[in-house]
């Protein structure tokens, strides 16, 4: 596969839409498990949701990196500091900071979220967006960056994996630094 990847500016909407799909993927998320609490998700249809992201998009900076196989998007991942995943804090979650500082330091981020079309996996794609997640990191002057990967799971089809799977971070040289729950380390990277 041969695929170029850059943030996701406003211009590249119409190929987001498109990736994503028409319930807009992971069950009408549209990438906002991270963005909105709980009741807000409940609150919120998928056309609202995908009205949400589509500000958030708008207002920039990217809120992430899109994949394109040509034309076609084929992969995204969410990136960006702590403070724009809000969810992604919540103390209870195995995604918590270290200190609830590093929530309101820009120079902390996070990796939270994937979605591939399904032709696009197992081809080292998640790899390439992680590598070109860092670069966009130490770019934007980044110290740390965390992730939350799923350890364990059934097949490469999980829906679980939507954030990622531990072996890619491994491999990216990131380090566990804490663990709530069995299956989901909290990991980072050092810029």
């Amino acid at each position: 596969m041969t695929t170029r990847i850059v943030p996701l500016t406003p211009d590249l909407w119409p190929d987001f839409e498109d990736l994503f799909g028409k319930q807009g993927a992971c069950y009408g998320c549209w990438c906002t498990y991270f963005r909105m609490s709980p009741k807000a998700r409940r609150d919120n249809n998928s056309q609202e949701k995908k009205a949400f992201i589509r500000r958030r998009i708008e207002a920039g900076p990217p809120p992430g990196l899109l994949a394109l196989d040509g034309s076609r998007a084929v992969g995204w991942m969410q990136i960006g500091p702590r403070a724009d995943v809000p969810e992604w804090n919540n103390h209870q979650r195995s995604s918590a900071p270290l200190d609830r500082a590093e929530i309101a330091d820009d120079g902390v981020w996070a990796i939270s979220c994937f979605f591939l079309r399904s032709t696009a996996r197992g081809a080292g794609l998640t790899h390439r967006l992680v590598a070109a997640g860092i670069d966009l990191a130490r770019e934007n002057g980044a110290r740390l960056l965390d992730a939350c990967p799923m350890e364990l799971s059934r097949d490469a089809s999980s829906v679980g994996l939507f954030v990622g799977s531990k072996r890619v971070f491994d491999r990216a040289g990131f380090v566990e630094v804490n663990r709530k729950t069995n299956n989901r380390p909290l990991m980072r990277l050092s810029l």
